[in-house]
């Protein structure tokens, strides 16, 4: 069947009916693909993202379960499948992807070192006072040695950028150790990924489509749903206002998406529903899959205007609410009752709902969604190395690249200041470097006869005890006058650095 070419079409209506289709300027109002474990949720993201790639949309998936990789080839002769690019947090199976300590920021690290908020505080203030300072955080090496410099420094950064407490310096360290030892520091670097290559198309206008690897992921789901977070509102800030776009310029599918809301703070779910809000405007699509509409904050489902609805099952009479609740998500059809199908919808089977031409929601269909043309189940590794050294990126991002940031920067300081310590000439009480005197041939002195009267040393005269008074008062001022100039150099040098 052909498809108009303002619409994709992904499935066939049952008993008669049209299915409905995606209306291609309407793909940047989001969307929702819901169902229990094997009714065929990963098949269905398979098909959307292949037609939308078709119809000359770039896609960005996380391949959470490792079986999303076979949309790189086609299932069989003569049919044609998408250009894809492979991506990985770790770098194995697919192009690294690396973001630097200072894009991610302090909000999400927080989140992802678990972090109480007397420690987020500290980091936030540890992001502050490298950014006054001009000094780069690219990897964990920089963030250490920042917060090394914190502590080090404490009393004189709490004098002006507020209290630093060494104790959750400690705390963040210890943080910061346990990512390390599961290997979440390969994903802070350079070179960093450019959102370009995830939006690229080919020179005949089909879209390209980005897989990331993310089966290592689901043993890290902090890493995992910060690292979504961290995509959207990079998205968001990037991304010029373009308004809805007769094509949408990018389509992102966050598989197993309960994992970005399980533990994220308020305030975080709060943004993300901001961040969808403003997207869509950018010609940003985003399309969660999971397996409960209610695994999605209720804010951010209200702007999810695409909804494709597998089976549920409802054994218990929580389940059985949440059933009704996605039911009444979706517009109602006179022709049936959607509580009822809900749970009789068998594999492949859904119920869709798109947003229409005008913007508004279609009434629910039931549908069959069709099988991609590209292969089903993962690649073979060598087919996906071989992909890889012949991808458009291969090679850019491979090389670690290690310049002069926080860490080269401290460790430089410290050194100079170490060795001007150890070469500094000790100061006399007049605040000038004091030169030994040549000594002298050394002759003994003839003993002086003891004078009569009480042993002990001569009795001052008046004038001696003014000329020493007068001495001991002169080097106390002075003294305090250079204690005063050292201490409002250095807080000066601290405020211009601000």
């Amino acid at each position: 069947m052909s498809q108009p070419a303002d619409t994709l079409v992904f499935a066939d209506g049952l008993e008669g009916t049209t299915a409905p289709a995606f209306v291609l300027k309407r793909i940047n109002r989001h969307g929702l693909v819901t169902g229990a474990t094997g009714t065929g949720k990963t098949v269905t993201l398979q098909t959307l993202a292949e037609n939308m790639a078709r119809a000359g949309i770039p896609v960005f998936v996380t391949d959470v379960k490792g079986d999303l990789s076979g949309i790189a080839l086609p299932k069989a002769a003569g049919l044609v499948s998408p250009p894809c690019l492979f991506w990985d947090l770790a770098g194995k199976s697919g192009h690294p992807v690396r973001i630097t300590v200072s894009e991610f920021g302090p909000v999400l690290m927080g989140e992802l070192l678990d972090l109480s908020e007397a420690q987020r505080g500290v980091l936030e203030l540890c992001f502050k006072v490298a950014d006054d300072s001009g000094l780069l955080l690219i990897d964990f090496k920089d963030l250490r040695a920042m917060l090394q410099y914190l502590a080090d420094n404490a009393k004189e950064i709490s004098a002006t950028y507020g209290l630093v407490s060494t104790a959750s310096v400690a705390a963040i360290q210890r943080s910061l150790l346990s990512l390390e030892n599961e290997g979440a520091d390969t994903f802070f670097g350079e070179p960093a990924i450019e959102l370009q290559d995830l939006m690229r198309t080919t020179p005949d206008g089909k879209g390209y489509i980005s897989v990331l690897h993310a089966a290592e992921l689901m043993q890290k789901p902090k890493l995992y749903g910060c690292f979504l977070l961290w995509l959207l509102s990079e998205l968001f800030e990037q991304m010029p206002e373009a308004g809805d776009l007769p094509v949408p310029k990018l389509v992102v599918f966050f598989d197993e998406a309960h994992l970005m809301f399980d533990t994220a703070p308020k305030a975080l779910v709060e943004k993300v529903g901001q961040v969808m809000r403003l997207i869509r405007s950018k010609g940003i699509g985003v399309y969660y899959v999971t397996q409960n509409p209610a695994d999605i904050p209720e804010d951010i489902q209200g702007q999810l205007g695409n909804r494709v609805q597998h089976a549920l099952r409802a054994f218990t009479p929580q389940e059985q609410k949440k059933v009704k609740a996605a039911a009444e998500s979706l517009r109602p059809n006179p022709a049936f009752d959607t509580y009822s199908v809900i749970g009789t919808l068998g594999v492949g089977e859904a119920l869709v709902s798109v947003m229409d031409a005008a913007g508004a929601p279609t009434v629910v269909e039931r549908v069959k969604v069709r099988l991609p043309d590209s292969r089903l189940g993962p690649l073979q590794s060598y087919e996906r190395q071989q992909m890889m050294v012949t991808s458009l990126v291969a090679g850019k991002y491979e090389t670690a690249l290690d310049r002069v940031s926080a860490y080269e920067t401290l460790q430089q300081k410290k050194a100079a200041q170490e060795s001007q310590s150890a070469t500094a000439p000790q100061s006399s009480p007049w605040g000038r470097p004091q030169t030994p005197a040549p000594s002298a041939p050394r002759t003994p002195a003839p003993k002086a006869e003891k004078p009569a009267g009480k042993p002990g040393r001569p009795k001052d005269t008046i004038v001696d005890t003014m000329v020493k008074t007068t001495v001991r008062s002169v080097s106390s001022t002075i003294g305090r006058q250079i204690g005063q100039q050292i201490l409002r150099g250095l807080l000066g040098s601290m405020t211009r650095k601000k």
